[in-house]
């Protein structure tokens, strides 16, 4: 089965072999706080600097989720209340969730501003240049969910103080691990606030991760995968060169199939090229038609992904994540051209 799913997707395939091999070597048997266990930490921390250009005096720190991260953003840095302008569920999802935690008061005087880069459910993002422009005119921390793009496309780091990401998706690994970075002005903020009551409280995961540590039992497994396939890929200016080409290439080639009578009452779902995601790739139509191409799609060994949200019927949904390969994404559009 190909699977086009944009998370959990495709993992690389070496990641089968990286498994067998840390099963092999005791890597999984290492007790998390044993220098062979922290040297894995160690050297996956380093990789993400170097392969992911993120800055030298950006702290980086492994939790479970995403979902996680948005618990200690509410709950590590946010002194009074935080914003959260959003494009879809997910968006919503974090400012329901942070609300829950930091109640909105009084929202003039929000100290963290939440983005979502990359919206899975609509396919849409925030272009470098409008982070830039967040940033230009909010004076309190910027913290980024990068969940759908992290490791897929380049971010200027300077433009957000917490960025964080699943591995589930661009970074081409199993579910169940995510990457934390955050800046000196995040870590000032943690340590003004002085939030310190809960397992994953940031001062309490700072204090650990400074030494290679982590505050509990972590998945093992999943940051070593991370350690391998981070030696294996390329630097982010390379792979960020070619999501963004085959971006390009999807969404020309979409435009074009939606003429034809093979894709006779598709469209896609963001009108406007400003929006559109260069790692989700949503394309909308009834649902009949939208039901018809997943179970062909299925018949023919490709897995399409489902709409989610107020588009969960009306669209399927594309991952043009790394792991990907060119025959694949050829395999689909041969479907798609093929599909009536």
């Amino acid at each position: 089965m190909i699977t086009f799913y944009p998370g959990p997707s495709k993992v690389y395939p070496a990641v089968a072999d990286y498994a067998a091999e840390a099963v092999r070597s005791g890597i999984v048997s290492l007790n998390h706080r044993s220098s062979g266990f922290m040297e894995v930490v160690k050297e996956a921390i380093q990789l993400l600097h170097e392969k992911l250009a993120i800055p030298a005096d950006y702290q980086i720190a492994f939790v479970s989720s995403a979902t996680e991260c948005w618990e200690i953003v509410a709950q590590s840095l946010t002194a009074e209340t935080s914003l959260h302008p959003f494009a879809g569920a997910f968006g919503q999802k974090w400012a329901e969730y942070a609300y829950r935690i930091k109640p909105p008061v009084n929202l003039s005087e929000a100290d963290v501003l939440c983005i979502v880069q990359n919206e899975t459910s609509n396919g849409s993002q925030v272009s470098m240049p409008s982070l830039a422009q967040f940033r230009a005119e909010f004076s309190g921390i910027i913290a980024v969910d990068a969940v759908s793009s992290m490791a897929g496309i380049a971010f200027d780091w300077t433009l957000a103080d917490v960025w964080f990401a699943s591995v589930q998706k661009c970074f081409g690994l199993p579910a169940g691990l995510a990457v934390l970075v955050y800046s000196p002005s995040a870590l000032k903020r943690a340590q003004a606030i002085g939030e310190n009551d809960h397992y994953n409280s940031l001062l309490f995961i700072h204090e650990n991760f400074a030494k290679f540590q982590t505050p509990y039992t972590p998945n093992g497994l999943g940051i070593y995968l991370l350690m391998r396939v981070l030696q294996q890929v390329p630097a982010i200016a390379a792979v960020d060169a070619l999501t963004r080409q085959r971006s390009a290439d999807w969404y020309r080639f979409l435009t074009d199939w939606t003429t034809t009578p093979a894709g006779r009452g598709f469209s896609l779902l963001n009108d406007d090229p400003a929006v559109r995601s260069d790692t989700v790739i949503a394309v909308k139509g009834s649902e009949e038609r939208i039901r018809a191409i997943k179970a062909a799609a299925l018949q023919a060994g490709i897995q399409l992904g489902n709409g989610y949200g107020d588009w969960k019927q009306t669209t399927f949904r594309l991952a043009n994540f790394p792991a990907i390969t060119n025959d694949e994404i050829s395999q689909l559009r041969q479907f798609l051209q093929d599909f009536r």
